[in-house]
Protein backbone atom coordinates (compact mmCIF):
# COMPACT_ATOMS: atom_id res chain seq x y z
CA UNK A 1 0.00 0.00 0.00
CA UNK A 2 2.91 2.31 0.61
CA UNK A 3 3.90 2.18 -2.64
CA UNK A 4 0.34 2.64 -4.39
CA UNK A 5 0.11 6.09 -5.69
CA UNK A 6 -3.45 7.28 -3.70
CA UNK A 7 -0.92 6.96 -0.47
CA UNK A 8 2.34 7.68 -1.58
CA UNK A 9 0.68 11.42 -2.33
CA UNK A 10 0.76 12.13 1.43
CA UNK A 11 4.28 12.30 1.29
CA UNK A 12 4.18 8.95 4.15
CA UNK A 13 6.94 8.67 7.12
CA UNK A 14 6.90 5.15 8.67
CA UNK A 15 6.97 5.48 12.36
CA UNK A 16 6.73 1.77 13.36
CA UNK A 17 7.68 -0.75 10.48
CA UNK A 18 9.57 -3.46 10.03
CA UNK A 19 7.85 -6.92 10.28
CA UNK A 20 4.82 -5.39 10.88
CA UNK A 21 4.72 -4.19 7.23
CA UNK A 22 4.84 -7.42 6.17
CA UNK A 23 1.15 -7.78 7.55
CA UNK A 24 -1.76 -8.37 4.67
CA UNK A 25 -3.93 -5.74 4.36
CA UNK A 26 -7.53 -7.15 4.41
CA UNK A 27 -9.79 -4.03 3.69
CA UNK A 28 -9.27 -0.22 4.60
CA UNK A 29 -11.39 1.27 7.21
CA UNK A 30 -11.60 5.31 7.56
CA UNK A 31 -12.69 6.49 10.92
CA UNK A 32 -11.82 9.56 13.53
CA UNK A 33 -13.98 8.10 16.07
CA UNK A 34 -11.79 6.69 19.18
CA UNK A 35 -14.96 4.17 19.35
CA UNK A 36 -14.05 2.57 16.11
CA UNK A 37 -12.31 -0.60 17.54
CA UNK A 38 -15.54 -2.32 18.01
CA UNK A 39 -16.54 -2.19 14.36
CA UNK A 40 -13.42 -3.70 13.10
CA UNK A 41 -13.51 -7.16 12.52
CA UNK A 42 -9.41 -8.04 11.80
CA UNK A 43 -6.82 -7.35 8.98
CA UNK A 44 -7.93 -3.81 8.61
CA UNK A 45 -5.60 -0.58 8.14
CA UNK A 46 -7.28 2.18 9.41
CA UNK A 47 -7.11 5.90 7.72
CA UNK A 48 -7.71 8.64 10.14
CA UNK A 49 -7.03 12.45 11.17
CA UNK A 50 -7.47 11.50 14.80
CA UNK A 51 -9.40 14.75 15.43
CA UNK A 52 -11.61 12.88 17.89
CA UNK A 53 -8.75 11.19 19.58
CA UNK A 54 -8.46 11.79 23.29
CA UNK A 55 -5.71 13.86 24.59
CA UNK A 56 -4.34 11.92 27.91
CA UNK A 57 -1.14 9.89 27.24
CA UNK A 58 -2.75 7.33 29.29
CA UNK A 59 -5.94 7.69 26.99
CA UNK A 60 -4.18 7.34 24.15
CA UNK A 61 -1.95 4.30 25.06
CA UNK A 62 -5.53 2.82 25.64
CA UNK A 63 -6.85 3.23 22.48
CA UNK A 64 -3.60 1.38 20.90
CA UNK A 65 -3.79 -1.28 22.94
CA UNK A 66 -8.00 -1.35 21.95
CA UNK A 67 -6.28 -1.44 18.26
CA UNK A 68 -4.22 -4.01 18.70
CA UNK A 69 -6.96 -6.32 20.41
CA UNK A 70 -9.68 -5.77 17.60
CA UNK A 71 -6.70 -7.26 15.18
CA UNK A 72 -6.07 -3.99 13.30
CA UNK A 73 -2.80 -4.13 11.17
CA UNK A 74 -1.81 -0.68 10.70
CA UNK A 75 -2.76 3.15 11.43
CA UNK A 76 -1.77 5.62 8.71
CA UNK A 77 -3.14 9.16 10.74
CA UNK A 78 -2.70 12.47 8.33
CA UNK A 79 -0.48 15.23 9.94
CA UNK A 80 -2.41 19.20 10.00
CA UNK A 81 -6.10 18.44 10.76
CA UNK A 82 -5.64 17.75 14.80
CA UNK A 83 -2.09 16.62 14.98
CA UNK A 84 1.24 18.53 13.63
CA UNK A 85 2.67 15.65 14.87
CA UNK A 86 2.34 12.15 16.29
CA UNK A 87 2.54 11.69 19.76
CA UNK A 88 5.70 9.81 21.15
CA UNK A 89 3.03 8.10 23.23
CA UNK A 90 1.43 6.36 20.49
CA UNK A 91 4.39 5.38 18.66
CA UNK A 92 5.61 3.95 21.84
CA UNK A 93 2.34 1.75 22.22
CA UNK A 94 2.58 1.09 18.64
CA UNK A 95 6.19 0.04 18.55
CA UNK A 96 5.86 -2.33 21.53
CA UNK A 97 2.85 -3.73 20.06
CA UNK A 98 4.43 -4.29 16.92
CA UNK A 99 1.26 -2.15 14.79
CA UNK A 100 2.70 -0.42 12.16
CA UNK A 101 1.60 3.12 12.29
CA UNK A 102 2.17 5.87 9.10
CA UNK A 103 2.10 9.45 9.44
CA UNK A 104 1.20 11.45 6.22
CA UNK A 105 2.65 14.78 5.71
CA UNK A 106 0.44 16.09 2.88
CA UNK A 107 -4.04 15.87 3.18
CA UNK A 108 -5.26 13.53 0.42
CA UNK A 109 -8.62 11.91 -0.61
CA UNK A 110 -8.73 9.00 1.86
CA UNK A 111 -11.45 7.70 -0.65
CA UNK A 112 -8.88 7.20 -3.77
CA UNK A 113 -6.54 5.49 -1.06
CA UNK A 114 -9.74 2.95 -0.46
CA UNK A 115 -10.88 2.80 -3.81
CA UNK A 116 -7.28 1.63 -5.28
CA UNK A 117 -7.07 -0.91 -2.38
CA UNK A 118 -10.03 -2.20 -2.63
CA UNK A 119 -10.16 -2.99 -6.35
CA UNK A 120 -6.64 -4.55 -6.09
CA UNK A 121 -8.21 -6.47 -2.88
CA UNK A 122 -11.22 -7.65 -4.69
CA UNK A 123 -8.94 -8.25 -8.04
CA UNK A 124 -7.04 -10.76 -5.83
CA UNK A 125 -9.82 -12.43 -4.54
CA UNK A 126 -11.53 -12.68 -8.37
CA UNK A 127 -8.11 -14.03 -9.49
CA UNK A 128 -7.66 -16.66 -6.49
CA UNK A 129 -11.54 -17.39 -6.98
CA UNK A 130 -10.38 -18.31 -11.26
CA UNK A 131 -7.59 -19.85 -10.03
CA UNK A 132 -9.20 -22.47 -7.68
CA UNK A 133 -11.62 -22.99 -10.56
CA UNK A 134 -9.17 -24.00 -12.55
CA UNK A 135 -7.04 -25.94 -10.24
CA UNK A 136 -10.34 -28.00 -9.50
CA UNK A 137 -10.84 -28.54 -13.11
CA UNK A 138 -7.58 -29.53 -13.78
CA UNK A 139 -7.53 -32.18 -11.05
CA UNK A 140 -10.79 -33.49 -11.56
CA UNK A 141 -10.66 -34.34 -15.08
CA UNK A 142 -7.00 -36.19 -14.10
CA UNK A 143 -9.68 -38.34 -11.35
CA UNK A 144 -12.12 -38.71 -13.87
CA UNK A 145 -9.76 -40.06 -16.42
CA UNK A 146 -8.43 -42.43 -13.77
CA UNK A 147 -4.87 -40.65 -13.77
CA UNK A 148 -2.46 -43.11 -12.38
CA UNK A 149 -1.09 -41.45 -8.50
CA UNK A 150 2.22 -40.80 -9.81
CA UNK A 151 1.54 -38.60 -12.57
CA UNK A 152 -1.08 -36.73 -10.38
CA UNK A 153 2.08 -36.16 -8.02
CA UNK A 154 4.00 -34.62 -11.05
CA UNK A 155 0.96 -32.92 -11.63
CA UNK A 156 0.93 -31.14 -8.12
CA UNK A 157 4.76 -30.68 -8.42
CA UNK A 158 4.38 -28.80 -11.73
CA UNK A 159 1.51 -26.49 -10.34
CA UNK A 160 2.68 -25.61 -6.96
CA UNK A 161 6.44 -25.22 -8.78
CA UNK A 162 7.61 -26.66 -5.76
CA UNK A 163 8.73 -30.51 -4.66
CA UNK A 164 5.81 -32.78 -3.59
CA UNK A 165 5.51 -35.96 -1.76
CA UNK A 166 2.99 -38.47 -1.74
CA UNK A 167 4.15 -40.66 1.77
CA UNK A 168 2.61 -43.67 3.32
CA UNK A 169 1.09 -44.15 7.54
CA UNK A 170 4.53 -45.05 8.30
CA UNK A 171 6.20 -42.30 6.32
CA UNK A 172 7.61 -43.82 3.43
CA UNK A 173 8.02 -42.61 -0.14
CA UNK A 174 5.20 -43.87 -1.83
CA UNK A 175 5.54 -41.22 -5.10
CA UNK A 176 7.70 -38.03 -4.91
CA UNK A 177 7.05 -35.23 -7.84
CA UNK A 178 10.38 -33.25 -7.41
CA UNK A 179 9.95 -29.92 -9.70
CA UNK A 180 13.75 -29.86 -10.72
CA UNK A 181 14.22 -29.90 -6.91
CA UNK A 182 16.84 -31.54 -5.93
CA UNK A 183 16.38 -34.97 -4.77
CA UNK A 184 18.50 -34.51 -1.87
CA UNK A 185 15.81 -32.99 -0.17
CA UNK A 186 14.25 -36.70 -0.21
CA UNK A 187 17.41 -37.69 1.95
CA UNK A 188 16.81 -39.20 5.24
CA UNK A 189 12.45 -38.91 4.43
CA UNK A 190 11.14 -41.12 6.82
CA UNK A 191 12.79 -40.27 10.08
CA UNK A 192 12.84 -36.26 9.45
CA UNK A 193 8.92 -36.33 8.51
CA UNK A 194 7.94 -38.33 11.47
CA UNK A 195 10.29 -35.39 13.20
CA UNK A 196 8.41 -32.66 11.82
CA UNK A 197 4.91 -33.73 12.25
CA UNK A 198 2.09 -31.35 10.69
CA UNK A 199 2.59 -27.90 8.97
CA UNK A 200 5.65 -26.21 10.41
CA UNK A 201 7.31 -23.25 10.09
CA UNK A 202 9.59 -24.87 7.21
CA UNK A 203 6.99 -23.82 4.80
CA UNK A 204 5.61 -27.33 4.54
CA UNK A 205 2.04 -27.83 3.39
CA UNK A 206 0.22 -31.31 4.56
CA UNK A 207 -3.06 -32.74 3.55
CA UNK A 208 -4.67 -36.44 4.36
CA UNK A 209 -5.21 -38.42 1.18
CA UNK A 210 -8.97 -40.17 2.47
CA UNK A 211 -12.15 -41.17 1.60
CA UNK A 212 -15.42 -42.45 3.66
CA UNK A 213 -13.02 -42.80 7.14
CA UNK A 214 -10.06 -44.42 5.62
CA UNK A 215 -6.74 -42.68 4.95
CA UNK A 216 -4.15 -43.87 2.72
CA UNK A 217 -1.53 -41.92 2.33
CA UNK A 218 -0.43 -38.35 3.03
CA UNK A 219 0.35 -35.77 0.30
CA UNK A 220 3.33 -33.15 1.79
CA UNK A 221 4.49 -30.03 0.04
CA UNK A 222 7.64 -28.67 0.21
CA UNK A 223 8.43 -24.93 1.08
CA UNK A 224 7.60 -22.96 -2.44
CA UNK A 225 6.21 -19.99 -3.77
CA UNK A 226 2.28 -18.90 -3.75
CA UNK A 227 -0.31 -19.76 -5.64
CA UNK A 228 -2.91 -17.74 -6.41
CA UNK A 229 -5.25 -20.46 -5.13
CA UNK A 230 -3.46 -20.98 -2.01
CA UNK A 231 -1.24 -23.83 -1.54
CA UNK A 232 -3.02 -26.35 0.92
CA UNK A 233 -6.08 -25.59 -1.75
CA UNK A 234 -4.36 -26.64 -4.85
CA UNK A 235 -3.33 -29.57 -1.82
CA UNK A 236 -6.46 -30.67 -1.31
CA UNK A 237 -7.69 -30.75 -4.83
CA UNK A 238 -4.74 -33.24 -5.75
CA UNK A 239 -6.27 -35.34 -2.30
CA UNK A 240 -9.38 -35.71 -3.66
CA UNK A 241 -7.96 -37.06 -7.62
CA UNK A 242 -6.05 -39.34 -5.40
CA UNK A 243 -8.65 -40.48 -3.27
CA UNK A 244 -11.03 -41.06 -5.87
CA UNK A 245 -9.00 -43.14 -7.71
CA UNK A 246 -8.37 -45.11 -4.72
CA UNK A 247 -11.96 -45.39 -4.48
CA UNK A 248 -12.53 -46.39 -8.12
CA UNK A 249 -10.09 -49.10 -8.12
CA UNK A 250 -9.13 -50.79 -4.44
CA UNK A 251 -8.08 -53.46 -5.91
CA UNK A 252 -5.47 -51.80 -8.33
CA UNK A 253 -1.89 -51.29 -8.07
CA UNK A 254 -0.90 -50.54 -4.47
CA UNK A 255 0.64 -46.90 -3.84
CA UNK A 256 3.98 -48.14 -2.32
CA UNK A 257 4.31 -50.85 -5.00
CA UNK A 258 3.99 -47.99 -7.98
CA UNK A 259 6.20 -45.90 -6.30
CA UNK A 260 9.19 -48.75 -6.28
CA UNK A 261 8.46 -49.40 -10.12
CA UNK A 262 8.63 -46.41 -10.79
CA UNK A 263 11.69 -45.61 -9.25
CA UNK A 264 12.89 -49.26 -10.74
CA UNK A 265 12.32 -48.38 -14.10
CA UNK A 266 14.08 -44.84 -14.14
CA UNK A 267 16.89 -46.42 -13.01
CA UNK A 268 17.02 -49.02 -15.64
CA UNK A 269 16.31 -46.19 -18.34
CA UNK A 270 18.85 -43.78 -17.19
CA UNK A 271 16.83 -40.95 -16.15
CA UNK A 272 18.83 -39.80 -13.35
CA UNK A 273 21.17 -37.18 -12.93
CA UNK A 274 23.94 -38.29 -10.68
CA UNK A 275 25.20 -41.47 -7.99
CA UNK A 276 24.34 -39.39 -5.29
CA UNK A 277 20.53 -38.84 -6.97
CA UNK A 278 20.21 -42.18 -6.85
CA UNK A 279 21.53 -42.80 -3.71
CA UNK A 280 18.60 -40.25 -2.05
CA UNK A 281 16.25 -41.69 -4.60
CA UNK A 282 16.95 -45.55 -2.44
CA UNK A 283 17.35 -43.93 0.34
CA UNK A 284 13.61 -42.60 0.22
CA UNK A 285 12.39 -46.56 -0.78
CA UNK A 286 14.09 -47.19 2.36
CA UNK A 287 17.57 -49.04 1.10
CA UNK A 288 20.23 -47.26 2.57
CA UNK A 289 23.69 -48.16 0.70
CA UNK A 290 25.68 -47.65 3.73
CA UNK A 291 25.96 -51.50 5.34
CA UNK A 292 23.78 -53.17 2.67
CA UNK A 293 24.98 -55.45 0.00
CA UNK A 294 22.72 -55.64 -3.06
CA UNK A 295 22.15 -57.68 -6.17
CA UNK A 296 19.89 -57.35 -9.09
CA UNK A 297 17.79 -59.84 -10.06
CA UNK A 298 15.44 -61.12 -13.20
CA UNK A 299 12.73 -62.74 -12.52
CA UNK A 300 10.25 -64.95 -14.34
CA UNK A 301 6.74 -66.10 -13.40
CA UNK A 302 6.33 -64.52 -9.94
CA UNK A 303 4.55 -61.45 -9.08
CA UNK A 304 5.73 -58.29 -7.36
CA UNK A 305 4.26 -58.97 -4.08
CA UNK A 306 5.17 -62.64 -4.10
CA UNK A 307 9.21 -60.99 -4.87
CA UNK A 308 8.71 -58.39 -1.74
CA UNK A 309 7.88 -61.65 0.77
CA UNK A 310 10.56 -64.11 -0.76
CA UNK A 311 13.05 -60.91 -0.17
CA UNK A 312 11.62 -60.37 3.33
CA UNK A 313 12.03 -63.81 4.16
CA UNK A 314 15.70 -63.62 3.92
CA UNK A 315 15.90 -60.34 5.88
CA UNK A 316 16.15 -58.27 3.23
CA UNK A 317 13.91 -56.07 0.92
CA UNK A 318 12.73 -55.75 -2.98
CA UNK A 319 12.53 -53.26 -5.70
CA UNK A 320 10.65 -54.66 -8.45
CA UNK A 321 10.44 -53.10 -11.77
CA UNK A 322 8.20 -53.37 -14.79
CA UNK A 323 8.84 -56.64 -16.76
CA UNK A 324 10.04 -56.26 -20.26
CA UNK A 325 11.13 -58.82 -23.11
CA UNK A 326 7.87 -60.24 -22.86
CA UNK A 327 6.69 -62.95 -25.43
CA UNK A 328 3.79 -65.25 -25.29
CA UNK A 329 4.97 -67.93 -23.00
CA UNK A 330 4.50 -65.42 -20.20
CA UNK A 331 4.75 -61.87 -18.67
CA UNK A 332 8.28 -60.97 -18.86
CA UNK A 333 11.55 -60.74 -17.06
CA UNK A 334 11.06 -58.35 -14.35
CA UNK A 335 14.01 -56.64 -13.04
CA UNK A 336 14.09 -56.42 -9.29
CA UNK A 337 16.87 -55.27 -6.73
CA UNK A 338 17.21 -57.00 -3.73
CA UNK A 339 18.98 -55.17 -0.77
CA UNK A 340 20.29 -57.56 2.44
CA UNK A 341 22.16 -56.60 5.31
CA UNK A 342 25.92 -56.86 4.75
CA UNK A 343 26.67 -59.72 6.64
CA UNK A 344 23.63 -61.76 4.92
CA UNK A 345 24.68 -63.84 2.50
CA UNK A 346 22.12 -64.30 -0.50
CA UNK A 347 23.58 -68.05 -1.43
CA UNK A 348 22.74 -71.74 -0.77
CA UNK A 349 19.66 -71.91 1.99
CA UNK A 350 18.77 -68.08 1.98
CA UNK A 351 19.02 -68.59 -1.76
CA UNK A 352 16.58 -71.72 -1.85
CA UNK A 353 14.42 -70.04 0.95
CA UNK A 354 14.05 -66.85 -1.18
CA UNK A 355 12.87 -69.41 -4.14
CA UNK A 356 10.86 -71.50 -2.13
CA UNK A 357 9.03 -68.49 -0.87
CA UNK A 358 8.82 -67.23 -4.21
CA UNK A 359 7.24 -70.45 -5.95
CA UNK A 360 4.44 -70.83 -3.53
CA UNK A 361 1.77 -72.85 -4.89
CA UNK A 362 2.10 -71.84 -8.56
CA UNK A 363 4.96 -73.41 -11.14
CA UNK A 364 8.00 -72.72 -10.37
CA UNK A 365 9.59 -69.31 -11.38
CA UNK A 366 12.94 -68.84 -13.14
CA UNK A 367 15.32 -66.17 -11.33
CA UNK A 368 18.80 -64.52 -12.77
CA UNK A 369 21.34 -63.45 -10.20
CA UNK A 370 23.50 -60.81 -10.85
CA UNK A 371 27.04 -60.05 -9.20
CA UNK A 372 26.83 -59.06 -5.30
CA UNK A 373 27.50 -54.96 -5.00
CA UNK A 374 28.76 -54.01 -1.16
CA UNK A 375 27.06 -51.10 -0.40
CA UNK A 376 29.99 -48.18 -0.13
CA UNK A 377 29.80 -44.81 -1.53
CA UNK A 378 27.27 -43.95 -4.00
CA UNK A 379 29.29 -42.67 -6.92
CA UNK A 380 31.11 -46.26 -6.80
CA UNK A 381 28.13 -48.61 -5.28
CA UNK A 382 25.59 -47.03 -8.02
CA UNK A 383 26.73 -47.70 -10.94
CA UNK A 384 27.96 -51.61 -10.25
CA UNK A 385 24.07 -51.88 -8.43
CA UNK A 386 22.86 -50.79 -12.21
CA UNK A 387 25.89 -53.21 -13.90
CA UNK A 388 24.24 -56.09 -11.74
CA UNK A 389 20.78 -55.29 -13.09
CA UNK A 390 21.74 -55.20 -16.40
CA UNK A 391 23.89 -58.66 -16.12
CA UNK A 392 21.23 -60.14 -14.68
CA UNK A 393 18.10 -59.06 -17.42
CA UNK A 394 21.61 -60.28 -20.16
CA UNK A 395 21.26 -64.09 -18.64
CA UNK A 396 17.51 -64.37 -18.65
CA UNK A 397 17.34 -62.86 -22.03
CA UNK A 398 20.54 -64.61 -23.75
CA UNK A 399 20.58 -67.93 -21.51
CA UNK A 400 18.58 -71.03 -21.98
CA UNK A 401 17.17 -71.10 -18.77
CA UNK A 402 15.37 -73.85 -17.06
CA UNK A 403 12.50 -73.35 -15.21
CA UNK A 404 12.19 -73.81 -11.55
CA UNK A 405 15.73 -72.96 -10.76
CA UNK A 406 18.49 -69.92 -9.49
CA UNK A 407 20.58 -69.11 -12.04
CA UNK A 408 24.18 -67.09 -11.43
CA UNK A 409 25.49 -64.74 -13.66
CA UNK A 410 29.07 -65.48 -12.51
CA UNK A 411 28.32 -69.42 -13.11
CA UNK A 412 28.01 -67.99 -16.89
CA UNK A 413 31.21 -65.85 -18.02
CA UNK A 414 30.01 -66.77 -21.71
CA UNK A 415 27.03 -64.87 -21.69
CA UNK A 416 28.38 -62.01 -20.20
CA UNK A 417 31.11 -62.11 -22.62
CA UNK A 418 28.50 -61.82 -25.64
CA UNK A 419 26.63 -58.95 -23.29
CA UNK A 420 29.43 -56.76 -22.90
CA UNK A 421 30.62 -57.18 -27.13
CA UNK A 422 26.96 -57.25 -28.20
CA UNK A 423 27.45 -54.41 -30.28
CA UNK A 424 30.48 -55.80 -31.76
CA UNK A 425 29.93 -56.88 -35.76
CA UNK A 426 32.39 -59.31 -35.83
CA UNK A 427 30.74 -61.23 -32.62
CA UNK A 428 27.44 -61.26 -34.98
CA UNK A 429 29.21 -62.28 -38.14
CA UNK A 430 30.94 -65.28 -35.95
CA UNK A 431 27.65 -66.16 -34.73
CA UNK A 432 25.51 -65.75 -38.55
CA UNK A 433 28.29 -67.22 -40.54
CA UNK A 434 28.74 -70.50 -38.52
CA UNK A 435 25.13 -71.47 -37.84
CA UNK A 436 24.33 -70.26 -41.38
CA UNK A 437 23.75 -74.18 -43.12
CA UNK A 438 21.36 -74.44 -39.92
CA UNK A 439 19.48 -71.27 -39.76
CA UNK A 440 18.44 -71.24 -43.47
CA UNK A 441 16.86 -75.12 -43.18
CA UNK A 442 12.87 -75.36 -42.89
CA UNK A 443 11.68 -73.91 -39.42
CA UNK A 444 10.71 -77.11 -38.04
CA UNK A 445 14.45 -79.23 -38.42
CA UNK A 446 16.24 -76.07 -37.78
CA UNK A 447 14.55 -75.66 -34.54
CA UNK A 448 15.43 -79.06 -33.74
CA UNK A 449 18.95 -79.00 -35.06
CA UNK A 450 19.52 -75.87 -32.52
CA UNK A 451 18.00 -77.44 -29.58
CA UNK A 452 20.12 -80.27 -30.59
CA UNK A 453 23.25 -78.05 -30.50
CA UNK A 454 22.29 -76.51 -27.27
CA UNK A 455 21.75 -79.42 -25.47
CA UNK A 456 25.39 -80.56 -26.37
CA UNK A 457 27.57 -77.20 -25.60
CA UNK A 458 25.36 -77.40 -22.33
CA UNK A 459 26.81 -80.75 -21.78
CA UNK A 460 30.12 -81.70 -23.60
CA UNK A 461 31.34 -85.07 -23.42
CA UNK A 462 27.72 -86.39 -21.86
CA UNK A 463 25.80 -87.23 -24.85
CA UNK A 464 23.28 -88.89 -22.77
CA UNK A 465 22.86 -86.09 -20.35
CA UNK A 466 22.41 -84.12 -23.16
CA UNK A 467 19.94 -86.28 -25.04
CA UNK A 468 17.80 -85.70 -21.64
CA UNK A 469 18.10 -82.17 -22.13
CA UNK A 470 16.57 -82.08 -25.63
CA UNK A 471 13.76 -84.29 -24.39
CA UNK A 472 14.42 -86.89 -27.50
CA UNK A 473 15.71 -90.17 -27.15
CA UNK A 474 19.23 -90.68 -27.70
CA UNK A 475 19.07 -92.49 -31.51
CA UNK A 476 17.18 -89.66 -32.41
CA UNK A 477 19.42 -87.08 -30.72
CA UNK A 478 21.85 -88.84 -32.75
CA UNK A 479 20.53 -88.57 -35.77
CA UNK A 480 19.84 -84.77 -35.49
CA UNK A 481 24.01 -84.04 -34.93
CA UNK A 482 25.08 -86.45 -37.63
CA UNK A 483 22.83 -84.15 -39.82
CA UNK A 484 24.16 -80.79 -37.74
CA UNK A 485 27.43 -81.57 -38.53
CA UNK A 486 26.75 -82.74 -42.12
CA UNK A 487 25.35 -79.38 -42.33
CA UNK A 488 28.16 -77.33 -40.54
CA UNK A 489 30.69 -79.13 -41.67
CA UNK A 490 32.43 -79.95 -38.64
CA UNK A 491 32.85 -82.28 -35.79
CA UNK A 492 30.76 -81.98 -32.32
CA UNK A 493 33.99 -84.38 -30.85
CA UNK A 494 36.49 -81.47 -31.12
CA UNK A 495 36.48 -79.28 -28.16
CA UNK A 496 37.14 -76.03 -30.25
CA UNK A 497 34.30 -76.90 -32.50
CA UNK A 498 32.34 -77.05 -29.40
CA UNK A 499 33.48 -73.93 -27.89
CA UNK A 500 33.31 -72.16 -30.85
CA UNK A 501 29.13 -73.41 -31.84
CA UNK A 502 28.25 -72.41 -28.07
CA UNK A 503 29.48 -68.41 -28.66
CA UNK A 504 27.36 -68.93 -32.01
CA UNK A 505 24.43 -69.89 -29.82
CA UNK A 506 24.75 -67.51 -27.26
CA UNK A 507 25.44 -64.72 -29.71
CA UNK A 508 22.31 -66.26 -31.56
CA UNK A 509 19.90 -66.12 -28.87
CA UNK A 510 21.34 -62.00 -27.65
CA UNK A 511 20.08 -61.04 -31.10
CA UNK A 512 16.52 -62.95 -31.18
CA UNK A 513 15.85 -61.56 -27.39
CA UNK A 514 12.91 -59.26 -27.93
CA UNK A 515 13.44 -57.52 -24.73
CA UNK A 516 16.92 -56.79 -25.28
CA UNK A 517 16.73 -55.65 -28.93
CA UNK A 518 13.93 -52.99 -27.77
CA UNK A 519 15.72 -51.78 -24.52
CA UNK A 520 19.53 -51.40 -26.45
CA UNK A 521 18.27 -50.58 -29.99
CA UNK A 522 19.68 -53.51 -31.82
CA UNK A 523 19.83 -53.67 -35.30
CA UNK A 524 17.51 -56.96 -36.19
CA UNK A 525 20.25 -59.91 -36.88
CA UNK A 526 19.69 -62.49 -40.03
CA UNK A 527 18.39 -64.83 -37.92
CA UNK A 528 15.30 -62.59 -36.61
CA UNK A 529 14.57 -61.99 -39.99
CA UNK A 530 14.56 -66.42 -40.19
CA UNK A 531 12.29 -65.50 -37.79
CA UNK A 532 9.88 -63.51 -39.72
CA UNK A 533 9.87 -65.53 -42.74
CA UNK A 534 8.58 -68.61 -40.37
CA UNK A 535 5.70 -66.62 -39.19
CA UNK A 536 4.75 -65.26 -42.32
CA UNK A 537 4.63 -69.38 -43.64
CA UNK A 538 3.11 -70.41 -40.48
CA UNK A 539 0.17 -67.60 -41.48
Amino acid sequence: MLESSALSAGAPEVLVGGAALSAPVRWVHVSDSPGVARLLEGGELLLTTASAWPAEPAELRALVGEFVRAGLVGVVIELGAHYRYVPAVVVEAASAAGLALIALHREIKFVSVTEEVHRRIIDDQTAALRARDDVRTLFTSLALRGAPADYIVERLAHTLRAPVVLESLAHEVIVAGLADADPAVLRDWQERSRRLGDDGDDGRSIVPVEARGIRWATLVALAGPGHPAGRRAVLEQGATALALGRLADPDGDDWARLGRRRLMDALLGGRYGSADEVAALLGAARIDLPGTALLGLAIDGAAAEDVEAAADVVGGRALCGSPRGADERAAGWMPVLVAVPSATAFAGAAADRFHARLRGDGPPPRVSVGPRVEGAAAEDAVPRVLDSLEQALDLAEVGDLREGAVHWVVRHPLVRFVSSLRGDHRLLEHGESLLAPVLAAAPARRRDLLAALSAIVAHPGNRTAAAAAAHVSRSVFYQRLDLAERLLGVDLDDGEVVAALHLALVVHRAHRSPGLALSRGRSASRADRYDDRDERGRR
